[in-house]
This record gives structure tokens, sequence and C-alpha cells, in this order.
């Protein structure tokens, strides 16, 4: 099939395509509507054409897992939005601070009563699949000078398993029924994977390579972890991940798949000293963002200071 025929068939499958020379994602977690939030400033001087919300988007949850706090989280978020945002596609994905609940998964009973407030706050069309099932996982395809990228962006909340361990010092669960994602998720991630693209970009609130910290990470849950490494082997010389929820950010590079973890906004780690086997040079614990600039033969994935630096930056060819 040749490359006209090929680009005719996807626009018939409502695919978007994106008439630029560069593309940029800007991306970042970890957003507390009672805090300041400067960091925009410097954001919306990248002329981003996406943004992704990774998860953290405002923090409404109590520790009773009422969400009598959510939706004045969310309205009080929204009035500190950049006008900026709404000349840019926006793509969110949830971490547990805009589920409901701190570190809760699928036995946090008020889950489907935070999905309608998500999708409603984030202006998800009613006639989108979210609206119509169990958690807020979605897909995306664009087309970028004549190559089509895969972008999927993961739920690790609604249907994951229980952690093993005491808050903070989380333990591998080992038992095979333990999930992150969930039957029908996994069902529909490997449909997705099936389809045919050039560049495959995985979104995930939690991290997915980093494995030597004690906090949330898609290595408490080895088995899975495993299987989504697998999933996405095939394509890993064409292959992102991208997460959040850390409160500091980094570059990992597990056997040439790299993993950007862009976390947080405006409400920073601790000082402390992280390492990981699979980490580039060191974490970043003051506020950050991150951005993926899409040229025509290359992915460049920069994580940037408040001011806009770079702190670090890898890139991929496709």
């Amino acid at each position: 099939m040749n490359n006209f025929i090929k680009l005719y068939l996807l626009s018939a499958l409502s695919l978007s395509f994106v008439h630029a020379d560069t593309v940029k994602f800007g991306l970042g977690s970890c957003l507390d509507q009672d805090f300041p939030q400067p960091i925009w400033d410097a954001i919306g001087e990248e002329n981003l054409d996406y943004f992704v919300f990774l998860g953290d988007n405002v923090y409404g949850d109590v520790p009773s897992g009422s969400l009598r706090k959510m939706v004045g989280a969310y309205k009080k978020q929204k009035d500190l939005f950049p006008k900026w945002l709404n000349n840019v596609e926006i793509f969110p994905i949830w971490d547990d601070h805009d589920y409901g609940l701190n570190d809760a998964g699928s036995e946090y009973s008020l889950k489907r009563q935070s999905q309608e407030i998500f999708l409603n706050f984030w202006d998800i069309s009613l006639d989108d699949d979210r609206h119509n099932r169990d958690g807020i996982y979605f897909s995306e395809e664009k087309i970028i000078n004549g190559k089509v990228f895969k972008l999927i962006f993961l739920d690790t909340r609604f249907f994951r398993s229980k952690l093993k361990g005491p808050k903070g010092n989380y333990v591998e669960n080992l038992n095979p029924d333990a999930t992150i994602l969930g039957t029908s998720q996994w069902n529909w991630l490997e449909s997705e994977l099936k389809d045919e693209f050039d560049f495959l970009i995985v979104f995930s609130s939690i991290q997915i390579i980093a494995k030597d910290h004690p906090y949330e990470k898609w290595s408490n849950f080895p088995l899975e972890q495993k299987r989504l490494l697998s999933l996405i082997d095939n394509h890993k010389n064409n292959v992102l991940l991208v997460s959040g929820d850390r409160h500091r950010g980094g570059i990992y590079n597990m056997d040439g798949i790299y993993e950007i973890t862009s976390s947080s906004m405006n409400k920073p780690g601790s000082s402390f000293d992280e390492t990981d086997e699979y980490l580039i040079d060191e974490t970043y614990y003051k506020e950050n963002y991150g951005v993926i600039e899409i040229d025509n033969n290359s992915v460049l994935v920069e994580l940037l200071d408040i001011e806009g630096e770079i702190i670090n930056s890898i890139k991929l060819s496709y």
C-alpha cells in the first residue's frame, strides 16, 4: 500500500492531521488549586499545540473519601487556568487526589460519582465512550508530518487492586489476580496496540519504569508491569512513556524504553536524594513541567524548571 492510499484510509477513520513542521505537547501534574501557579508563565512561552494533565490536576480529596471538596476544587482551579489553555487541545487523566482518596484504587466507593465530576469538568463530549463505561482511559491518533502517533491514556485508579505494605513503604503484590488496569482496560489496550502506527506514547499517572522508591509505582505490581512492558516491547524503538505523581521529575531508560516523569507544577517535593537503577542523571524535586516536541524525524523530550530552563532532555528518532 503506498503512502498516499494509507493516509487516505487513515483520514477516513477520523484521525487528526496536524499540519505543522513542529508539534509540541506540554506535560504537567500535581497542581494544587490552593497554591500559587507561576509556572504557567514559562509554559505559556512554549507555544504548545496540546497539554496533557497527568493527574492530581486538583487536590479535591479528603481523608473520609467524601467528594464534598472536589467540585469546589475544580471550580477554583478553572478560574486559575491561563486563558491560552483555551487555544490548545487538552488531554486529562486522573491520579488519587482528583480521583477522591489518597492512594486509592478500585476499593474507593465513590469512584463512579468522581468519574462523572471529572468528565463534566473537562467538558468530555456526552457521546464519548468515557461517559458509558467505567474508567477514564482513552486513546487518540494524530498524523504528524505524515506519521501516525498513537496516544494511549491509562486509568491507574479505577480498577487497581489494593496496595501491599504500609503507606509510603509499599511492597510488591505478587498475587496473580492483582491488577492495575483491570480486565476491560487490558482488553481495550491490547486491541489498541494492534493498530498500525509509527510512534507510541503511553501516559500513566504513576511511574512505569522506576523501581527503587517505596511509593506508588507500577513495579508494586510486578506481574502487571511485566505485562505492560511486554506489550510495548515490539515498539521499543518508537515508544515513549510519560508519568506524573511523584512531586519530582526525571527521565528513565529501561533497555531502550524511555520515560519522562513530570511532577510537580506547584507542589514541590522534599529535597532528599533519590536514585534508581533506570534513572538518567538525577531527579528534580522543585517545580517542573515537560515538553514533547515532534519534528520531521525526531521526538525531543525535555524536563524544564519553573523558569523554562532545561533540566534534562533526550531525543528519540522515528
